[in-house]
């Protein structure tokens, strides 16, 4: 029975960037084992994957020395586990990852590239961030970006070998689950949740954001967007996700405004994603950097009309006047255009989420994309017994 370890900084990511990966292999027969920092989520994940977890202290932040005892404690574990394979996602889980992975001897070592964080970053922390990025990439066997935009930008950057690197499908780190992503299976009483934490006027135009509330994140630019619209009164804006003020703050000021302006509502976060997607007449993803976005997956799951910045990621999908509106990164008097626009041509917005939940439909669906990540596991077991 071949063995699997998966790896990501956090518990959380576990449960919403790769649900259910390690149920898929394991049901294939895969002996699979979980790594991640501890959390509250920890539990939830081995149930509903049916899989062990095993905790190693990561943190998010720039921490030398925590870090290498997360090393440590990781060639540790590959030793004792000899697994076939060290599948790594997200950036310090696949720099530790794939550091004591070599050291320990592992012979297939994958890490997913699932956005850079370097892109958004200045100054000595981009320095720092980029030299984690390329020790990550030479320490691994392979590379999977998330999209293919990300796989050129590797190149043109000179951060990987090109012949290490490997998009799976047609992108994206896990597809979209068209069995909860879906207005047929909704819960009555989530809805009505949703609608009670949101409270919309009866004919409030919803505009909604799914994501950490983070500089990166764009939610600067679209406040204020929102805020100089010519639609203001006439709409909400919901922000769905926490705050990470430790890491990529944004401003006091704003933080003052999206707590006391009555026509924005902040959710710290909730499990049931699809009913405010199917609450809200347009979502708008603004961020700064990508990889592939799932936020974006799942407003097409849901035909929910998109306005999105452009970057690599969201352009891997999105297509201008085809699947979506698009605007110029940081440029929130754009994105007070396309909010006015999206507000006016109802009609041409419900065409574009149309058109992108054809694509979405055929292209994105979580069990193909299981699927390929099993036969590239596969391949790579077959290729190392040749």
């Amino acid at each position: 029975m071949p063995k699997l370890i998966r790896i990501t900084t956090v518990p959380l990511s576990l449960k919403l960037l790769l649900a259910g990966q390690m149920k898929f292999m394991k049901d294939n027969g895969w002996d699979v084992l979980m790594v991640s920092a501890d959390g509250r989520e920890i539990n939830q994940i081995c149930k509903s994957e049916g899989v062990e977890h095993v905790v190693i202290p990561f943190t998010r932040q720039i921490t030398p020395f925590q870090d290498l005892i997360c090393i440590w404690k990781l060639y540790q574990l590959f030793k004792q586990e000899k697994p076939d394979i060290v599948h790594t996602h997200t950036p310090k889980a696949g720099l530790l990852g794939m550091i004591a992975a070599k050291l320990a001897g592992q012979q297939i070592r994958i890490h997913t590239l699932a956005g850079i964080p370097y892109m958004a970053s200045e100054g000595t922390k981009r320095s720092l961030l980029l030299a984690a990025e390329k020790w990550t990439f030479s320490s691994a066997t392979e590379v999977w970006p998330n999209s293919e935009g990300l796989k050129s930008f590797v190149i043109e950057e000179k951060l990987c070998e090109p012949e290490k690197l490997k998009v799976i499908g047609k992108g994206s780190s896990n597809g979209v689950d068209f069995e909860k992503f879906n207005r047929e299976v909704l819960k009555e009483n989530h809805l009505v949740a949703a609608t009670m934490r949101i409270l919309p006027g009866e004919d409030d135009f919803i505009i909604l954001a799914i994501g950490r509330l983070v500089k990166d994140k764009g939610i600067e630019e679209l406040v204020e967007a929102f805020l100089d619209s010519k639609i203001y009164a006439m709409s909400k804006l919901v922000l769905l996700g926490s705050f990470e003020q430790d890491l990529n703050p944004i401003s006091i000021e704003l933080l003052k405004t999206i707590a006391e302006n009555p026509r924005i509502v902040q959710i710290d976060w909730s499990d049931h994603v699809a009913h405010y997607l199917a609450l809200a007449d347009v979502l708008v993803h603004a961020s700064h950097r990508e990889g592939f976005p799932n936020v974006l997956l799942e407003a097409g799951a849901m035909e929910i009309p998109v306005i999105c910045s452009d970057i690599i990621g969201n352009k891997d999908l999105i297509t201008q006047q085809k699947t979506g509106l698009i605007f110029p990164v940081k440029d929130k008097a754009v994105l007070k255009e396309a909010l006015e626009f999206a507000f006016v041509k109802r009609d041409k917005m419900a065409q574009l989420a149309q058109n992108l939940y054809i694509e979405v439909k055929e292209n994105y669906n979580r069990k193909s994309i299981h699927e390929a990540i099993f036969a590239n596991y596969t391949r790579l077991l077959e290729t190392q017994k040749s």
